[in-house]
């Protein structure tokens, strides 16, 4: 598979393993820079596992990843990459306000002292103000509610200055009003020209949110457009049902 010249997120026969478990074998994937590419697949499908191997936290068996042409490791350090993880994934009592979680995204940017400068304040309220979230800026991050937490994170991406933004189920747990709001975010993120891959169960909201998409099932079925990708024969496959028969997508 020839890699795409407008790829900012590049994945080569990528494979990760948990002990016997398989999680991902033998990706390959190009996400296109300035663009959101929706994710796809059932739980256990690798969706996390993807999403955990584009940030260097879980260790490739083999193959090899690329984020706007750095490793993860290196991609990081720069602030290239936002995550905005799964909420069982993060300790919610922990004592931080929403502008600490924030300012979080500019540590990368503070030195040795860890001491926020005018800029980073400044980047830090403009975030805040960009997600709707100004007046709970003091407030404890736990506080919030599901689609307001998710919305903080985006902030801190936002405050970081990334240009590739992965959010794992951005959508989970959060109300009809959030979800609008995040959609909005991720396209506007987008047309500022931040690369964006983002997993949903929402297939409804599919089509408003992204540009393209990816059917995973521990490894990529399908990547083409979002109108193919939720053909039924194709989701099926995704889902663990054949439609078609013969074990693969066409």
């Amino acid at each position: 598979m020839s890699p795409r010249a407008d790829a900012a997120i590049q994945v080569r026969d990528l494979t990760v393993r948990y002990r016997e478990l398989v999680a991902l074998d033998r990706v390959f994937l190009d996400v296109a820079a300035g663009q959101v590419t929706g994710l796809i697949g059932m739980n256990g499908s690798g969706k996390s596992s993807l999403f955990k191997a584009l940030m260097g936290m879980v260790r490739a068996d083999h193959g090899e990843v690329l984020l706007n042409g750095l490793r993860p490791e290196g991609a990081r350090r720069r602030g290239v990459v936002g995550y905005v993880p799964q909420s069982e994934e993060v300790d919610w009592s922990f004592p931080v306000s929403v502008r600490e979680v924030v300012m979080m995204g500019r540590y990368g940017r503070l030195g040795t002292t860890r001491s926020p400068r005018p800029a980073d304040r400044a980047a830090v309220a403009e975030a805040l103000a960009r997600v709707d979230l100004t007046d709970l800026a003091d407030r404890q991050i736990g506080q919030l509610s599901g689609g307001q937490k998710k919305r903080a994170f985006v902030a801190r991406g936002i405050a970081q200055g990334a240009s590739i933004m992965l959010l794992d189920e951005p959508f989970a747990g959060v109300d009809k009003r959030s979800e609008a709001t995040i959609v909005r975010l991720l396209r506007e993120l987008a047309d500022d020209g931040c690369t964006i891959l983002v997993s949903t169960h929402d297939l409804h909201a599919l089509p408003q949110l992204a540009d393209a998409a990816v059917l995973l099932l521990r490894t990529v079925l399908f990547q083409g457009t979002v109108s193919e990708a939720l053909e039924p024969q194709r989701l099926g496959l995704a889902f663990g049902l054949d439609l078609w028969g013969q074990g693969e997508a066409r």
